[in-house]
């Protein structure tokens, strides 16, 4: 028997945190009450629950931008979340908030992503007449579909990071703490633009899409012309400009926003639109890209008609057929949506697949 509970020791650290960090022991809590660990933190226990779900597991085999590619060094969904994860952790350390908050978010934060990546989602989208975003497919994921429909049970702050994490194109930082965000969550949202530009621009080069002179020199002068180069140029301008921010923040105003310096944001906007006009947008008009939305919608025109293909215990947490469709799909990998798709019609996805 522990001598002393770890837990009350890793809550006394976090009382020197700073006076903005998301502090575990005053945690809104959880749907369901549940007794305390007795040596984790409230969010070290969500971070675990979310590493060993199954949904964390079939990040592995989901798109990240591009459709079953060849080589093995392409992002795929897991290690893009890994890196968000890397990123958040070391923004939330030198800016003394909760690293395990933000590592839990991070990890959390694409859990209900589709098959096929953005493509996947804008395709269901347009099908399912609730609409669809992956965002909050993914706080359905920890809240219903979790352990045959009994959810994790995570902290309300963890959702509401992995609920607010997605952004609109074009200036989003203004709107960080828009709707009460955590800093923690704040730095997710932001964690995740920076890794997802800088290794879809390396990925771009790897499918011969894109060569390094295309990239507009603005860019490369600013932020810096390799990977590590322009992660560390935003990570540290974020935590400079965040730190002055939070330390001119009075007591009783709200919470302060994660930020960057002019010159950085306006860097940072041109390389994310220049990876709108000249990757994600042409991906998604390429050739797999429609095949990758047809085969969605032939999924959901034969699971429509054939239910009973679906397993039962989707059934437990929907309350009509569409969410029931939904949902199995959604969480299907890359190759099983693919594989399903040829059982029903040989051929499909004759393009995607990689012998």
């Amino acid at each position: 028997m522990m001598k002393k509970n770890i837990r009350n020791k890793l809550e006394e650290r976090e009382n020197s945190f700073s006076r903005f960090a998301s502090i575990s022991s005053n945690s809104i809590g959880r749907n369901i009450k549940e007794d305390p660990c007795s040596f984790r933190t409230e969010y070290q226990r969500d971070r675990d629950r979310i590493l060993h779900s199954k949904a964390f597991r079939r990040l592995k085999h989901k798109t990240q931008v591009f459709i079953s590619p060849l080589g093995d060094h392409f992002v795929t969904r897991l290690t893009h979340t890994l890196e968000v994860s890397q990123i958040a952790r070391t923004i939330t350390r030198a800016l003394d908030l909760n690293e395990d908050l933000s590592e839990a978010i991070s990890l959390g934060h694409d859990l209900g992503h589709t098959p096929f990546g953005h493509i996947g989602e804008d395709e269901i989208d347009k099908i399912y007449h609730l609409g669809f975003k992956h965002s909050l497919q993914s706080v359905r994921a920890v809240e219903k579909i979790e352990k045959n429909g009994k959810g994790l049970n995570l902290t309300w702050e963890v959702r509401q990071g992995i609920k607010l994490h997605s952004k609109p194109r074009g200036d989003f930082l203004h709107q960080l703490s828009s709707d009460n965000l955590s800093l923690e969550g704040q730095i997710c949202r932001l964690s995740d633009a920076i890794a997802y530009l800088n290794h879809d621009i390396e990925d771009a080069f790897r499918a011969k899409i894109l060569t390094f002179s295309d990239i507009p020199t603005s860019i490369l002068k600013i932020l810096g012309s390799t990977h590590s180069q322009r992660v560390n140029t935003l990570v540290s301008d974020i935590v400079i400009n965040s730190e002055e921010a939070i330390e001119s923040t009075q007591k009783h105003e709200l919470i302060p926003r994660i930020c960057m310096s002019d010159k950085i944001k306006e860097a940072f906007y041109l390389f994310r639109e220049f990876m709108f006009e000249n990757v994600y947008i042409p991906e998604d008009l390429s050739e797999e890209g429609e095949v990758a939305r047809k085969i969605i919608r032939l999924l959901y025109e034969f699971l429509n008609l054939h239910l009973d293909s679906i397993p039962k215990e989707y059934t437990s947490w929907n309350i009509d057929k569409d969410s029931v469709i939904v949902d199995f799909i959604a969480g299907m990998t890359d190759n099983y949506a693919i594989q399903f798709a040829e059982r029903i019609q040989p051929g499909i996805a004759k393009l995607l697949i990689r012998t």
